[in-house]
């Protein structure tokens, strides 16, 4: 190898080790995440409540889209990435309800 090669390669190690610690962050941070969600569904469930919420999904949304124009994140990806989330934090509400009855 090249030395510009050992530099680059020891640059991508450095990338990498990052991008495997922020992974764990995020695997982490959903977990705690899907804790309460799953506390808010029980609670849903309990008081016989709707398992979606439109208006703050939709604010959720809203506020995620301008974290991500701050963070330099496609606002697009974010909007999607969250509603991937939002969607199985439904599904998981109405499991619970279903699972009360």
């Amino acid at each position: 190898m090249t030395p510009e090669q050992i530099k680059a390669a020891e640059i991508l190690k450095s990338h990498r080790e990052s991008i495997d610690r922020l992974d764990s962050i995020l695997v982490y941070t959903l977990g705690e995440r899907f804790k309460h969600t799953q506390a808010v569904g029980e609670l849903k469930a309990k008081h016989d409540l709707p398992a979606s919420d439109p208006t703050r999904e939709a604010a959720q949304i809203a506020r995620l889209e301008e974290l991500a124009g701050k963070a330099k994140l496609d606002p697009e990806f974010a909007k999607k990435f969250l509603s991937f989330i939002i969607d199985e934090v439904i599904r998981h509400h109405k499991s619970i309800k279903n699972n009360q009855m």
